[in-house]
């Protein structure tokens, strides 16, 4: 085969060994790369309805189609395990040398089992495999045990995929990092701290075979060349932080828990105030000529020395959404996050719960206890300093931090469960994961897209924000169009999730972010790579594939219909300020909204997928185990 080995790499951690699983090309040609084919791997290899941090659940990677080859925006992978936060799939992206130092050691994936007695970093050397002792990593931040590793070994083309301290502490909201990138939603660092493993190290010395190579380069310049015009310029100069401003004016910007839509500070935590105050340089991932996140320091102040690079997600998270308007503070909540390997979305996300608890009066001053401050402290919405020393415990589980590490869903059934309180009503989760950037009260096709997220609310895998902020639709009320709308936008992002591709390049094809313009472009590629003959038709099929084995997972792990649920505060709290103030989404509106998805994706009002449409979508196999 072009473009893929046709291998896929078993390492067992309990018994110390390691063998080759041949893949046909067919199989090659249904779940493609990325999401969907480290989501197969994980359907194929699970111990099913086992505990996410148990020996059961591997850990199971997949490289990209493009990985490796001058394709823009394609060095990307995916990785797929049980998730420890909402017992669902997990699943998530990252990118840059690490994958394609393993496309080039000539595996298209990863499957690891079991788990080891002691720590261990796992060192994949082109096609051997051997189990190093890490005890001597144990906490070292992520970026300081990817230059360890380097060190050891002598080479600085290996590259090492990492957890930090909150990986190895069993924080639920602990992440993957290799590369300064981030494999950062639903919990992969957990499963790895349950496995010890400290780090998976790859050497790749081979190159990368593709079917035409010269019309692969032909058509990767150009695409280049429209990344470095007009649809890529708002990334190139601010990142996606930009929409700080946008989703305030908007009346969406995160704020206090999640309690308002608009910040009083915004301009101050805004994508602007960071380009002019803090960013050093923009950063790119290996193969992109985009370069959209503003890595940022601070320089003075008691934050002085806080540097990472930053995003829209994580900032609102670190800074509205904490009450927070100083900037090095936000930009030190995410540093601390992504040296230490937790996710920058989540773990502020799951503070603000405790902050509202603290302000409501269920929480006290001694609740907040530590090293640092013996008799606790007042940890109010904008309390930067304390904020800083709360997310330092959540790391450490320390004090209150042994709770904050469940993530906001567990840690309020537990404190609920404790003290008969009602905490749950604030908690910002939909499954288990916490909510994204956007406030779902204001976008109603997005907050069906939400909650029936298979990973739980996430506007990478939905994008069904795009047709209530473009006014193709009235973003405040519901009508029968909202089912097909978030359907077509879960499955248009699954294509990107898989092949896997950032989707900043998707206007660079023909100027609109459609399929119409992009799907001919993107079969193409894949022509080019592999020598098939992929049409529209191939590349839209990609989506339903992928998004479908995903949520076959789901149903086998016990998923049902009272599961595409919103956080409770979107049903029954409307803000009282900004352009979206007045609205929710009541339970009803959501429950005809998810008639109306379920309808267009074929499946049964109960959600679950007849055997028909898995057997037409080439999965016979898993409509035996799922299918009505």
């Amino acid at each position: 085969m072009f473009g893929y080995s046709g291998k896929i790499l078993h390492i067992d951690l309990t018994k110390r060994k390691s063998w080759v699983e041949q893949k046909p090309e067919s199989w090659y040609r249904t779940y493609i790369g990325g999401i969907g084919m480290a989501a197969r791997l994980l359907w194929e290899n699970i111990e099913v309805g086992c505990d996410p941090l148990s020996p059961g659940n591997p850990i199971c990677i997949a490289n990209g189609i493009f990985t490796g080859t001058p394709v823009p925006v394609g060095g990307k992978y995916g990785i797929a395990s049980k998730s420890p936060l909402t017992g669902f799939m997990g699943d998530s992206l990252s990118g840059s040398w690490f994958a394609i130092a393993l496309k080039r050691a000539k595996w298209d994936g990863v499957v690891i089992h079991g788990s080891s007695q002691e720590w261990v970093n796992v060192f994949i050397d082109d096609d051997r495999v051997s189990f190093r002792k890490a005890d001597h990593l144990l906490g070292k931040t992520t970026f300081e045990t990817e230059e360890a590793i380097r060190e050891e070994l002598g080479d600085d083309q290996v590259r090492s995929a990492t957890i930090g301290k909150a990986g190895e502490n069993l924080v639920l909201t602990a992440c993957v990092t290799n590369d300064g990138r981030q494999a950062g939603r639903t919990g992969h660092g957990a499963v790895w701290g349950s496995k010890k493993l400290k780090a998976l190290s790859v050497r790749g010395t081979h190159g990368v075979t593709v079917h035409d190579p010269k019309k692969l380069l032909e058509l990767s310049y150009k695409i280049s060349q429209e990344a470095q015009g007009p649809h890529t310029k708002k990334y190139r100069i601010y990142g996606t932080s930009t929409n700080v401003l946008n989703m305030d004016r908007l009346g969406l910007l995160p704020t206090r828990n999640y309690q308002e839509g608009t910040f009083e500070g915004a301009e101050t935590v805004s994508g602007e105030y960071l380009g002019e105050h803090f960013r050093e340089k923009m950063l790119a991932c290996a193969q992109c000529p985009i370069a959209c996140e503003p890595y940022s320091v601070v320089k003075e102040g008691p934050f002085a020395g806080a540097m990472t690079g930053i995003d829209y997600e994580c900032l609102q998270a670190a800074s509205s959404n904490l009450g927070i308007s100083d900037l090095a503070a936000a930009i030190k909540i995410i540093d601390i996050c992504d040296e230490h390997g937790m996710d920058a979305m989540s773990t502020p996300v799951t503070m603000s719960w405790a902050i509202e608890t603290f302000e409501r009066g269920l929480l006290k001053k001694e609740d907040f206890k530590c090293k640092k401050y013996p008799e606790g402290f007042e940890p109010y919405f904008g309390a930067s300093e304390e904020i800083v020393t709360l997310c330092e415990m959540i790391v450490e589980r320390e004090g209150i931090g042994d709770l904050l590490a469940l993530g906001s869903r567990k840690a309020s059934e537990k404190f609920d469960a404790e003290h008969g309180t009602e905490t749950y009503k604030w908690a910002m989760q939909s499954k288990g994961l916490e909510t994204p950037g956007y406030d779902a009260r204001g976008l109603k096709t997005f907050a069906v897209g939400v909650a029936v997220g298979t990973r739980g609310p996430c506007h990478n895998r939905s994008a069904a924000y795009d047709p209530d902020i473009q006014g193709e639709v009235d973003r405040f009320s519901v009508d029968d169009r909202r089912g097909e709308l978030a359907k077509e936008n879960e499955e248009y992002a699954a294509v990107y999730d898989s092949l896997p591709m950032c989707k900043f390049i998707r206007r660079c094809f023909t100027g609109k972010a459609d399929r119409a313009g992009a799907w001919p472009s993107i079969a193409n590629l894949i022509n080019a790579t592999t020598g098939w003959n992929f049409d529209y038709d191939a590349v839209d099929r990609i989506g339903s594939i992928t998004h479908t084995i995903k949520k076959a997972f789901n149903i086998r792990e016990g998923w049902k219909r009272s599961d595409d649920v919103l956080p409770y505060r979107w049903h029954h709290d409307p803000m009282t300020r900004g352009a979206s103030a007045g609205h929710v989404v009541s339970v009803d509106e959501l429950e005809y909204m998810k008639d109306l998805y379920y309808k267009a994706k074929g499946w049964t009002p109960d959600g679950l997928i007849p055997k028909q449409v898995l057997i037409d979508l080439d999965m016979a196999d898993v409509a035996e185990e799922i299918g009505v």
